[in-house]
């Protein structure tokens, strides 16, 4: 085999909480991670070096972009490997808070893999993983999951059933992870999530239970300087989301709906002023091979 497809799914997060301010300059966090339905197609083949395409032009081609990065370190550690042509078609917003970069990353280290009969386990990719980001870990497993540490100690959990719906809405601003990070201070979060209860609620198939808990510390970053963000929150919770919350440092909102239709009419109403509205079910993994010609 010299060609794989693979799907790169989006996280979303349900909560996200940050324990303190590590000595290495991250942050331990305690969070619970959802893979949903929205994802990216990444075509990976044999190739002597690495090559990198996109559908957006403005995205680095080169070591920066996180998907060469990851093919580069998949050839240090696979001699056999020589290199990778590797197309990525973009779904998931960039810089969005739901990880495009590192499902891509995670996909190309998962369908490298694949094109060489497995030569690691998924414990080593995992590690590989941890190299170029907190979240690629996470998105090589996907499914539902408490992730802790800098984001690497995954715990996977009852998986959300799949046809939880997950309403995804973008502000057309920018956030910087790193920025965001570097002006929390730990010390002075008033609340923090009830991460245990969601945990709970999500053992026992209580959507609405998960969907009040939901809660990222983040937002005393984000919100404040784009109000957009707890605008877009409480809107959904018009529209009827049983609860809303930033996913990752944002600017990305979620919410979670009782049935497809009430998301959908959700989908229309926000649409008329934001490009980015996308509705989602939960899935069960973070990368698979697509296994169609083209997008359903």
């Amino acid at each position: 085999m010299d060609k794989i497809v693979m799907r790169s799914y989006a996280k979303v997060n349900i909560t996200l909480d940050t324990l303190r301010k590590r000595d290495d300059g991250y942050h331990d966090v305690k969070m619970i991670m959802q893979s949903v339905s929205l994802y990216d197609k990444i075509t990976i083949r044999k190739a002597d070096g690495i090559k990198i395409s996109t559908n957006l032009k403005f995205l680095p081609t080169n070591e920066k972009n996180i998907a060469y990065k990851a093919a580069a370190l998949f050839m240090e550690n696979h001699p056999e490997c020589r290199g990778a042509r590797i197309d990525i078609s973009k779904w998931i917003p960039v810089s969005a808070g739901l990880a495009g970069g590192s499902s891509n990353a995670a996909a190309v280290l998962v369908g490298l893999n694949k094109l060489y009969d497995n030569p690691f386990s998924e414990d080593e990719l995992l590690k590989m993983g941890e190299k170029l980001g907190s979240d690629v870990p996470f998105c090589i497993t996907g499914g539902t999951a408490l992730s802790e540490g800098r984001g690497e100690v995954l715990t996977p959990l009852t998986a959300l059933p799949e046809d939880t719906v997950i309403l995804i809405a973008k502000p057309p601003v920018h956030v910087s992870t790193a920025e965001v990070y570097g002006r929390l201070n730990v010390n002075k979060l008033a609340e923090h999530p009830d991460t245990a209860g969601a945990i709970s609620a999500i053992e026992n198939g209580d959507i609405n239970g998960v969907a009040i808990r939901m809660f990222n510390v983040l937002e005393t970053v984000t919100a404040p300087e784009h109000p957009a963000i707890g605008e877009l929150k409480l809107k959904m919770i018009r529209l009827g989301a049983l609860g809303s919350v930033m996913s990752g440092s944002g600017p990305s909102v979620i919410g979670i709906f009782k049935n497809k239709t009430d998301a959908i009419n959700a989908k229309k109403e926000l649409s008329e002023s934001l490009r980015d509205v996308f509705v989602t079910t939960a899935v069960s993994c973070g990368t698979e091979e697509f296994k169609y010609n083209e997008r359903k």
